[in-house]
Order: C-alpha cells, then sequence, then structure tokens
C-alpha cells in the first residue's frame, strides 16, 4: 500500500453519512446498541439492508447470535444518543424511550427512520463483518433532519 492507515480514514471521512443506533436483543431480551455510520441499503425486493460491526466490538456475539437486529436513523436533534451508544457509559438504556416490534430489536423513539430486520447473511468483512439484514418492518418520518458524521465530527444539513 502507498498510503497508511490515517490517510484512508481521512479519505473515507470526506464522504458523509447518516447516523444510526444499530440495536439487538438476546434470548433473554436484554437490549444491545451501537452506533453505527456503516449503514446501507442493499436491495429494494427483497428489502435488504447492511450494516458493518467491529470484531472487536462487545456487542459482535450478541448481534451474529441474535438473528434479527434494528437499524435507528438519527435525527440531527438526537445527537446525544450517537454519543450515549458509542461510549462506554453505565446503562446505556438507562432513560432511553424505546418498544420492540415483531423481532424484539429495540426500536428507539423519536428517530427519522427504523427498520425492523431478521438477520439474513453474516460476511467477513476484513476487522469487521458485514450484516445484511431482510426489512420486516419500518417506520419514517414525513419532517426532520439527519444527524451527520462528516471529517470526524457531526455535521448538519444546512439549507
Amino acid at each position: 500500500m502507498s498510503f497508511d492507515r490515517r490517510a484512508f480514514r481521512n479519505a473515507l471521512g470526506c464522504f458523509a453519512t447518516g447516523i444510526t443506533v444499530v440495536t439487538t436483543a438476546n434470548d433473554a431480551g436484554e437490549p444491545f446498541g451501537l452506533t453505527a455510520n456503516s449503514f446501507s441499503s442493499v436491495s429494494l425486493d427483497p428489502p435488504l439492508v447492511l450494516f458493518c460491526l467491529a470484531r472487536s466490538s462487545n456487542a459482535l456475539d450478541a448481534f451474529t447470535a441474535s438473528g434479527r437486529f434494528a437499524v435507528n436513523v438519527l435525527a440531527e436533534t438526537q445527537r446525544d444518543l450517537s454519543v450515549r451508544f458509542s461510549t462506554a457509559i453505565g446503562d446505556r438504556w438507562d432513560g432511553v424511550e424505546w418498544e420492540a416490534w415483531e423481532t424484539g430489536a429495540p426500536i428507539l423513539k423519536g428517530c427519522l427512520a427504523s427498520l425492523d430486520c431478521t438477520t439474513e447473511a453474516v460476511h467477513d468483512g476484513g476487522d469487521h463483518v458485514i450484516l445484511v439484514g431482510r426489512v420486516k418492518r419500518l417506520s419514517s418520518l414525513a419532517d426532520g433532519k439527519p444527524l451527520l458524521y462528516y471529517k470526524g465530527d457531526y455535521a448538519r444539513v444546512e439549507e
């Protein structure tokens, strides 16, 4: 390679992304969640999405074993949720309003969109795994702006 890891990260940071909190629950109903910007649509028919999860994540086993996950697309007013689910602070779920739909994965209240998924496939992705999910139920708001990530920091959509 003619570039180092930092140069690679800097180049990738030029691509603005939305921010999600991806959630799951184990068989006992215990919720797990983490902030992720590595989310993408895959297919309209069937309805498939994906997200990438670091192999070093403490939640890796929960996500790969559960067979389900939800993607919660954050609104610009939900920066606190992004921070909460991206850091190792106490109980991430304390005071967070959520509900469970068909799969049992937590659906966070007030998000721009939420997608309830069953795991369709898990693929190798280097230091990450790629989880592909089949969307079983969704919701989205007609109004609102996304919380964005750009060049290593939060960003906003300006009009």
